[in-house]
């Protein structure tokens, strides 16, 4: 349920938060992490460990429409698309910015034999930074890491780019649906999700980092069934009594997210059917809990506080440094227990200069912005 404690990153006008979802954020965003380490040790998806971090992309989604839904429904008329706009380049921008300069950085320090750093300019990589920081993706075969990614300085942009999509589109168009045109709307949109998953060539729907596409289809329809189940959820919201909710999506968050890969090569059907089930029953099921439970002690609140004010520095700081630990681990043919200290290393460093980043540049650049083009005095959460 509703906290009336701010986010130290509040516009002054911020609503009161729904606590526990800031927390089931930050539990999702250390799942990618995770997802991510693991990457230096498979071959496909059909062998990644913690197999399904992937998901968390679409709980963010579905989070996402739900607060953003929260937050605006009821300002329109008050407030412009414009200003709506503004709001939200000012809550997701900075930290695209900075995730693009480590992540430029971190490339040319990585020495990773897998991508031949020695190949590439000082100004085609400051030309890839601009690109990233600017949130404009690299087309096939011109990006500076040579594999397909629409950012690829810093991966996990590529969801920015769906989110910032879903915004306009909210914006635009999605706001004024009514109940029954956004449900025929979330209906469809979850039906092609659910026949890419399950039909599709791949057997999930790891996708949407790429302009190609499959890619740029799977990752849309990611971001359309998403967003908008989370506005729909958040219309058609009433909450119900649950005690300990945070504790118990956590669980179901992190043992949804470390499945193992289901059907193997032979049955990739299998496995987009788990993805279908998550992304359109799982998580909306876990958005409603989250948001209908309470936090009562003050342990839980400030686990929930820390972990929603750092999940999305977190989410956006710590793939340049899965780079780095990709480079030794390959350079020097570990196993995982042999880089576990590595690993370990990375999920914490990552923490630690997510919250560094959130307190000595993310606030205060929002608070800057939010001076200079709001006339607010804060930053949002929302």
């Amino acid at each position: 349920m509703l906290t009336s404690q701010i986010s130290t990153a509040a516009f002054v006008d911020t609503k009161p938060h729904f606590h526990i979802l800031d927390g089931l954020r930050g539990v999702a965003a250390i799942m990618v992490v995770c997802f991510h380490i693991f990457e230096a040790f498979a071959t496909s998806h059909i062998d990644q460990r913690l197999n399904h971090g992937y998901l968390a992309v679409d709980f963010f989604f579905i989070l996402s429409g739900f607060v953003v839904g929260y937050a605006y429904d009821d300002r329109w008329g008050k407030m412009n698309i414009r200003n709506f706009l503004k709001r939200r380049l000012i809550r997701l921008h900075p930290m695209v910015v900075m995730g693009a300069i480590i992540g430029a950085i971190m490339f040319y320090t990585q020495g990773c034999s897998v991508w031949d750093v020695s190949t590439v300019t000082i100004g085609t990589l400051l030309i890839g930074a601009l690109l990233n920081a600017l949130l404009i993706p690299a087309t096939p075969g011109v990006e500076v890491r040579g594999i397909g990614e629409m950012f690829p300085l810093n991966g996990p942009s590529w969801s920015l780019f769906f989110e910032y999509l879903g915004n306009i589109l909210y914006a635009l168009f999605i706001r004024r649906f009514s109940t029954t045109a956004l449900t025929i709307l979330v209906f469809l949109a979850g039906s092609g999700l659910a026949v890419f998953a399950i039909f599709g060539p791949l057997g999930d729907i790891c996708v949407g980092y790429s302009l190609t596409g499959t890619e740029f289809t799977g990752g849309f329809l990611r971001l359309l069934f998403s967003f908008s189940a989370g506005l729909l959820l958040f219309r058609l919201f009433k909450p119900i009594k649950i005690r300990g909710a945070f504790w118990l999506c956590s669980l179901a968050i992190i043992a949804l997210l470390a499945v193992p890969r289901i059907g193997g090569h032979e049955y990739l059907w299998m496995n987009g059917m788990y993805d279908a089930f998550c992304a359109i029953l799982f998580f909306p099921l876990l958005v409603y809990l989250g948001a209908s439970g309470k936090t009562t002690d003050k342990y839980t609140i400030r686990v929930c506080k820390f972990l929603g004010d750092i999940s999305y520095p977190l989410y956006m700081v710590h793939y340049p440094f899965i780079y780095l630990y990709y480079a030794w681990v390959k350079n020097n043919n570990l196993t995982f227990q042999e880089s576990f200290p590595g690993a370990a290393a990375v999920v914490i460093g990552s923490i630690i200069l997510a919250y560094i980043s959130l307190k000595f540049y993310d606030i205060p650049v929002r608070r800057y912005l939010t001076n200079r083009f709001l006339k607010l005095k804060n930053n949002t959460k929302n």
